[in-house]
């Protein structure tokens, strides 16, 4: 079900609680867009399990570059460094992070052509970088690019990032729910065409 935006919308945003199926759905659309031929870049974010235990997550890139974006944190009682960056149990690793999702942002395609930019997803461990924030921005800026990019669902002290993301009138909001997360692809697929 998609709310907000308009039918002139730009961007498209998949939310829904973790575990929902965002990702899934975001690569399965990155797959269509690809096989109908729309230029796409960008990155999302995969578990990383080890004998049935979250260690963390890495960072992807649609290249195929891969990198540790956050794992469980070794909470030994010593004392943390100064510029650790936590979210619950998970250590972040920004300089991985922002080694691969930003180069990918900062793709400007050929003149005259448009892009697709896949970002799964803008949450808290992304928002500790504000370079990300910076080239988020700018793409969602861009005369040419769309953006397909999944968002959390609001928890505690909402997301600045993402709360302005979602007053944009050039969006399109996208509910990720256990009833429809297996067949709303052709309706992100076709927002996201619709948006080119």
């Amino acid at each position: 079900m998609a709310t907000a935006g308009s039918a002139g919308a730009r961007h498209v945003l998949l939310t829904g609680p973790p575990g929902i199926g965002k990702t899934t759905l975001t690569r399965q659309a990155c797959e269509a867009l690809q096989s109908d031929g729309v230029r796409v870049h960008g990155f999302y974010t995969e578990e990383v399990r080890t004998g049935g235990k979250r260690l963390g997550f890495d960072i992807v890139t649609l290249g195929g570059q891969r990198g540790p974006l956050a794992r469980v944190s070794n909470q030994s009682g010593a004392p943390s460094r100064r510029h650790e960056y936590r979210v619950g149990q998970y250590l972040v690793n920004l300089p991985s992070f922002e080694g691969l999702a930003l180069p990918v942002l900062r793709f400007k395609p050929p003149s005259g052509t448009k892009c697709v930019y896949i970002i799964d997803e803008i949450g808290k461990m992304e928002m500790f970088s504000q370079h990300f924030i910076q080239a988020v921005r700018m793409v969602l800026d861009s005369p040419g690019s769309t953006v397909l990019a999944t968002i959390p669902v609001p928890k505690g002290r909402p997301l600045p990032l993402v709360e302005d993301i979602k007053r944009r009138k050039d969006t399109v909001l996208f509910m990720v729910t256990k009833d429809n997360r297996d067949s709303l692809l052709p309706e992100v697929v076709a927002a996201v065409k619709a948006a080119l």
